[in-house]
């Protein structure tokens, strides 16, 4: 309150103050709008606050201006963009012996935009509620995030085409049903063992590297959910003809109710 009551002393109400962990003691993290280095609005803030509170160490400072912003910004849009195009062309080959290839891939690729989504989203609203910025690590964080959500898809998808080739059930849906009842446990059993880890780092480890654990945390969670409930079910609807028939509906063609669509026995 204290360091709060001398930024609005000096005009700066719009800045923001937050208590956190410096080296097992407490600190103060200010944003405001940037001040030029050796400028007297720097002088002056700092001998108001020292004036005030007293000595006190400056740990780190960080200028984010417009460019920077659109410039994390750009690295993340490509950065999802390339992975997305080589995680399509990795699956379209490594299923290259089911009956349509691209469409584990396509879904495998719904389900991972739906997790990076998500964390994005989840930081948006962070960031007006809670003044959450981005940096160059949460782009690593997205990355990351989008490693997890295909290969426990990959898990997922695998076992389907196992169960396709052995006839393990006579239907699509119940080879898929199958499948996941297999690798259920050993999905959760490798996501609750992360989100620990991560939970111990978020609680434990340094105010800078928050952040991007809370994005790995999300990112784990949607992750695990989006394989089971996304990726498989979207494959489901489309080798059944429910998504063809959904947008009969919607067009006014396409195939009726009725109709069969063929997809893997």
């Amino acid at each position: 309150e204290q360091v709060s009551e001398v930024l609005d002393g000096q005009s700066y109400e719009s800045a923001s103050v937050q208590t956190v962990q410096v080296d097992g003691g407490n600190g103060v993290q200010i944003r405001m709008p940037e001040l030029g280095e050796g400028s007297t609005d720097k002088a002056d803030l700092y001998a108001a606050v020292q004036g005030d509170i007293g000595t006190f160490t400056e740990l780190e400072i960080n200028t984010i201006g417009a460019s920077v912003g659109d410039a994390i910004r750009d690295r993340a849009v490509l950065a999802v963009g390339l992975a997305s195009v080589g995680i399509l062309l990795f699956i379209g080959w490594a299923f290259r012996n089911t009956q349509n290839p691209w469409l584990y891939g396509t879904c495998a690729i719904v389900a991972m935009l739906h997790d990076v989504l998500l964390v994005v989203g989840i930081f948006s609203i962070l960031g007006v509620v809670a003044d959450v910025e981005i940096d160059a690590l949460f782009v690593t964080a997205l990355l990351t995030v989008i490693g997890f959500s295909v290969h426990d898809t990959i898990v997922v998808f695998d076992r389907i085409r196992e169960n396709l080739a052995r006839h393990a059930a006579p239907t699509f849906e119940g080879v898929v049903d199958y499948s996941l009842a297999q690798t259920l446990v050993r999905s959760l059993n490798t996501s609750l063992t992360v989100v620990l880890t991560l939970l111990a780092l978020y609680l434990f480890g340094g105010s800078s590297t928050r952040n991007f654990v809370l994005a790995l945390l999300l990112g784990v969670v949607s992750g695990t959910y989006s394989s089971i409930f996304n990726a498989s079910q979207l494959l489901v609807a489309w080798e059944t003809g429910e998504i063809q028939r959904l947008f009969g509906r919607i067009t006014g063609r396409g195939p009726s109710r009725g109709t069969a669509v063929a997809g893997n026995r």
